[in-house]
């Protein structure tokens, strides 16, 4: 089979010229969804709500509810950090998220009653390689399985390809078996596993990659459209 992208192919100029225009930094962004609005993470305001949410607690939004929870197994086992016994841990946690040089992260609110559900990022970000990572994604049991997550994924997705970027990453463990069927169900393209990728929380990390292209977009978007419609598989 041919290579579709063969090694030393130019790139047109409209096309480099994109690098310039990104910052290391991703701009501050709010993305608006019917189910989830994405906006820059306020650490005094929302550190708070989140723990309540993410900390193993019976925890309500709106007419749902969940009882008390293993919050290592729903939430935190494959990130890297958590669960945190008390707030100040996790705002630690997410004030270096928001410190990091290439990374913005985001908190997920429930648009129904404003309530902060989650954190996303977008992370590393390569503006001269025009690429960028959907990261460090996490969402309280309340709104796992309800479509969140899925929306989310677009409305960052449709950001990034609008800005320019060619390629968007998704990484997880290579043991996180919900992670990997998230990605595909997507969309998202598996690549293969870095093995001895990472050392996380004491422990051997192997990453499986997956990536969604420029020129893939179209039909992804069509697939999540779709989805976000009924049309599609199952929500995530």
């Amino acid at each position: 089979m041919s290579d579709e992208r063969p090694f030393g192919i130019p790139l047109s100029d409209d096309v480099l010229a994109r690098r310039a225009r990104l910052p290391a930094k991703p701009d501050p962004v709010t993305l608006e969804g019917k189910r989830v609005r994405l906006r820059p993470l306020d650490l005094e305001h929302d550190v708070a709500p989140l723990h309540a949410v993410s900390n193993g607690e019976p925890a309500t939004l709106g007419e749902r509810r969940v009882g008390a929870y293993d919050a290592d197994a729903e939430i935190w086992r494959y990130m890297p950090a958590g669960p945190f016994v008390d707030a100040a841990g996790l705002g630690g946690y997410l004030r270096g998220l928001a410190e990091t040089p290439n990374l913005l992260p985001l908190c997920v609110e429930d648009v129904a009653t404003g309530q902060p559900v989650g954190v996303v990022t977008f992370m590393s970000n390569y503006p001269e390689h025009l690429k960028i990572e959907l990261g460090n994604i996490w969402y309280t049991p309340l709104v796992q399985g309800t479509g969140a997550n899925r929306e989310a994924t677009y409305l960052m997705l449709e950001h990034a390809f609008g800005l320019g970027y060619r390629r968007v990453e998704w990484k997880c463990d290579a043991l996180n078996a919900r992670s990997r069927h998230t990605a595909e169900r997507m969309g998202f393209t598996f690549e293969g596993i870095q093995q001895a990728h990472l050392i996380v929380k004491g422990r051997n990390r192997d990453t499986a990659w997956f990536r969604i292209l420029d020129d893939e977009w179209p039909a992804v978007e069509a697939r999540l459209r779709a989805m976000m419609s009924g049309r599609g598989v199952d929500p995530a």
